[in-house]
């Protein structure tokens, strides 16, 4: 880096026309090594360790510094490019095509400008990046006052556009299943109160209840996802809060399947296993409800057979998702596995299935369920997994420490 940055600016003096056809701003260019004054080393000697690219160009515009990350985005060598005037090395272009040097003219524009803020721009073979433009300016003295004159050098920053690719795609998505969930329970919504406020009179109370039991079904519907994409939020920003308290976690599992049975599952279709000496677990409980909930629903949705729930004591020991179950020593864990019998989850989908709207083959809800579950399980200090389940089809594992209140 040394070695880039002392090189930078050691070029002859070019022509006052670019290579492009660009008035080359040397009114002031000095003959012989440029840049007049140094750059000082110690400022820049780190821009190769930079996660973004840097450019700094000095006052008649030759690149005196093009970092590593520069180089990579651009697919420039630093040496070839050192020296050159930077609107050739870099010929960026707005969505329409217009050369964004001659509009936004940065070595003769207002002499109080400081930066440009980040926007995108095109390369010339079209590559887009996130450009940022910062200027470092001559300060002269003007009866006691300071006033912004010469540029100085031009400090350029560059990103490459895929992250922000990426979280378009993710908002249009996002987006676009809420639509879809959106949609059909609203229609029913509004279909059966229309029918129900124009023709009261016409219905028996039977069918009259069995309208607004659809009506109050769909309002559920529409809750469950509100809350699930306030759950996303939370998750994605950091903001979701434990409040801790003495769970018993076999207990809340019998509490889950209860509320399966009473909403019309059969009570056959369930089983709990408790595997002793559990340590006590200091944990959200609504949380933990949200979370065997979900994980119960999926097995029900996408598994087949009886769905089983084991608690049994672990040991954190730092493994991965699914380390084995608790061997000599006192458990510093719990873990619970949802199994059920079904088809199972491949080897190569099972790193997806914590993803964002992800869903098996049969189709069905808003594909939040388990990533949300991987958020809850994670805010806990706990891991989740899937793996094969002993008997066939798919066994989603979680593990939460043990602890105090306070833990």
């Amino acid at each position: 880096m040394d070695e880039l940055i002392a090189s930078g600016g050691v070029s002859p003096t070019p022509d006052r026309k670019t290579t492009d056809g660009h008035d080359a701003p040397s009114s002031s260019a000095p003959e012989g090594p440029v840049p007049e004054q140094p750059v000082p080393i110690g400022s820049l000697i780190f821009a190769d360790e930079l996660p973004d690219g840097v450019v700094v160009a000095d006052e008649v515009g030759r690149i005196i510094v093009f970092n590593r990350v520069a180089a990579r985005l651009t697919g420039l060598d630093p040496a070839e490019v050192t020296g050159k005037f930077v609107f050739d090395v870099l010929p960026l272009c707005d969505d329409d095509g217009r050369d964004w040097w001659l509009y936004a003219d940065p070595y003769h524009g207002l002499p109080t400008r400081t930066r440009h803020p980040e926007r995108s721009l095109h390369l010339a073979d079209g590559t887009e990046v996130l450009v940022s433009i910062g200027y470092v300016r001559e300060r002269d003295l003007n009866h006691g006052a300071s006033r912004s004159c010469t540029v100085r050098r031009l400090v350029i920053s560059l990103r490459g556009a895929e992250q922000r690719e990426r979280l378009e795609r993710s908002r249009a998505e996002l987006v676009s299943t809420v639509a879809h969930e959106l949609r059909s329970p609203l229609t029913s919504v509004k279909g059966f109160t229309a029918t129900l406020l124009n023709k009261w009179s016409r219905f028996t109370d039977d069918q009259k209840r069995v309208m607004l039991e659809t009506v109050n079904a769909d309002a559920d519907r529409v809750t469950r996802l509100i809350t699930e994409l306030l759950d996303v939020s939370r998750i994605e920003s950091g903001r979701m809060e434990v409040h801790r308290q003495l769970v018993d976690l076999p207990d809340r599992a019998r509490k889950i399947i209860a509320g399966r049975v009473a909403a019309g599952d059969a009570e056959d279709r369930f089983r709990v296993e408790v595997h002793g000496g559990l340590p006590e677990t200091w944990l959200d409980a609504d949380k933990i409800d949200q979370i065997l909930g979900n994980l119960v629903e999926n097995a029900v949705r996408h598994g087949a057979g009886i769905v089983t729930i084991v608690v049994e004591p672990a040991r954190m020991d730092g493994e991965a998702a699914l380390p084995p179950a608790a061997g000599p020593g006192v458990p510093d864990a719990a873990s619970v596995s949802v199994r059920d019998q079904g088809e199972g989850i491949s080897p190569e989908v099972a790193p997806r299935v914590f993803r964002r709207f992800w869903r098996g083959k049969r189709r069905g809800g808003t594909g939040l369920g388990l990533y949300i579950v991987k958020g809850l399980v994670e805010a806990h200090g706990g891991t989740i997994g899937v793996r094969c389940a002993p008997g066939g089809g798919a066994e989603f594992r979680f593990i939460v420490p043990a602890g105090t209140a306070a833990g």
